[in-house]
């Protein structure tokens, strides 16, 4: 899509858009409004700009859009092989090993128990052990930690979706 075609679309259809981005309503709808963007700057600006404006509802909204990771079975499915290097060669499959993801889905389990809401973490790049090591690190957090940090992560995945967009 393009900026133009972006700046065009009808206000239901760029709010579909833009709540693919970050399901919040109190975000996507002012990204709507905020058209036409001159630039992917122009864009991104706007979206930081918003984010002071979430509170905690909204945030639980934009959580909830992601899927919670739940068995081992999906687990291998998103670790079977590695992440390009940042070069862009292929790094060369590399399984993650049974006990890594038997620990990241128990892990991910005790995060919903603890804190109401999945793990949220810009996973692009990371393998199965960096993410484990991640949720390890932020078990022991307080929730109003978790959340500001869970929100952060959320508004790195949206920049990173606001990109694929253009």
């Amino acid at each position: 899509m393009t900026l133009e075609h972006l700046n065009t679309l009808p206000e239901d259809q760029a709010l579909a858009v833009f709540r693919d981005c970050c399901a919040a309503d109190a975000w996507a709808r002012p990204m709507v409004a905020a058209r036409p963007y001159q630039s992917a700057e122009a864009l991104h600006g706007t979206a930081r700009a918003l984010w002071p404006n979430l509170h905690e509802a909204d945030w639980l909204v934009a959580f909830e859009a992601h899927p919670k990771i739940g068995d081992i079975k999906s687990l291998k499915a998103k670790y079977a092989s590695t992440e390009a290097l940042a070069s862009g060669e292929q790094a060369g499959a590399r399984v993650a090993p049974d006990e890594i993801l038997r620990r990241l889905k128990d892990g991910n389990d005790a995060y919903f128990d603890k804190f109401g809401f999945i793990f949220i973490v810009c996973a692009t790049g990371k393998s199965a052990e960096d993410m484990l090591e991640l949720l390890e690190q932020r078990l022991p957090n307080s929730r109003e930690q978790e959340l500001r940090i869970a929100a952060e992560e959320q508004a790195k995945i949206t920049h990173i979706r606001l990109d694929k967009l253009l």
